[in-house]
């Protein structure tokens, strides 16, 4: 069996936290040659690196952001251990490690974790935004609790994954005052030639939009395409083109970015989902999150 040693883990942890050596040793009470020589021996069991040099400073590399991962795990547990054994309660925040698809609007991200926040017992948030395929590696490898994303993991997805749907919102049209005035009158057939901004091809919402226009042969002038639905909504509010979004979070984008809904899209809607390694979700935060998800924001 493989061993780890924690006295070596620990004095990487440190510095990992501390930024730097000196720092680290003067936490410890060890000499930094002591520190950096037991770092070095960690280095060698795992035959990778765990920092790399920038300029004077210390930074990790991809490797050891994921050691720390695992270290933060082991010694928060480890300080619970020695509460429990000295009969002292054992309290202390809930982590709870969120991927997010780049294409989720961040206010629909924001309005599904709120509730969550103010859970009870405490919640120690750790959210990362990514694309799916990075996302569920490192939700396979128990990196993350759950995955929000807007389309549900496929068949032919290469980890074992869970689909639970948070619910959907049709979808809507926005644009500035004046812009939406002249588009308003004859949704949706004033788009044709109107500029538009869009999502990245590949989208859910992307192909949805591609088919509507097809479909009712209209030929928007498209003016700008995003990978993040943020910097589209702000290139919107500035009179660019007018931009589709979910209208479940309709008021909040209206307040935001002082822009106007000019109509709503026929049969366009877009899905959430909560994706797991589980297929009964288990972790207090992925449930609580699905649970307020179904009850409030799509509760509608």
């Amino acid at each position: 069996m493989e061993w780890l040693n924690y006295h070596h883990l620990l004095y990487f942890w440190t510095v990992a936290q501390e930024g730097s050596i000196s720092a680290a040793s003067k936490r410890l009470s060890l000499a930094p040659s002591t520190v950096s020589g037991q770092i070095g021996l960690l280095e060698e069991s795992f035959e990778r690196k765990l920092f790399k040099r920038s300029g004077r400073n210390l930074v990790l590399t991809e490797f050891g952001s994921h050691v720390v991962r695992y270290a933060d795990e082991i010694f928060t547990t480890g300080r619970e251990l020695m509460d429990f054994v000295h009969g002292r309660p054992v309290v202390g925040p809930i982590r709870f490690d969120v991927g997010v698809t780049e294409v989720v609007p961040k206010l629909i991200v924001r309005r599904l974790i709120e509730p969550v926040l103010g859970h009870e017992t405490g919640v120690h948030l750790m959210m990362r935004e990514g694309h799916t395929d990075e996302l569920l590696g490192d939700l396979a490898l128990h990196h993350l609790d759950v995955v929000i994303t807007d389309a549900p993991t496929g068949p032919d997805a290469r980890i074992k994954a869970f689909n639970h749907l948070l619910g959907e919102s049709p979808i809507a049209l926005f644009a500035t005052p004046e812009i939406a005035v002249g588009l308003r009158p004859d949704f949706p057939a004033s788009l044709d030639g109107a500029r538009i901004l869009l999502p990245t091809t590949g989208t859910v919402l992307r192909r949805q939009l591609d088919h509507f226009f097809d479909r009712r042969d209209l030929h928007p002038r498209i003016v700008g395409e995003f990978q993040d639905m943020a910097q589209l909504k702000s290139f919107g509010e500035h009179g660019l083109g007018a931009f589709a979004a979910p209208d479940v979070i309709g008021e909040e984008i209206i307040y935001q970015h002082r822009v106007e809904r000019i109509g709503v899209f026929e049969r366009i809607k877009e899905k959430y989902y909560a994706v797991s390694v589980e297929r009964k979700l288990k972790h207090p935060s992925v449930v609580a999150l699905y649970d307020s998800a179904r009850a409030g924001l799509f509760g509608g």
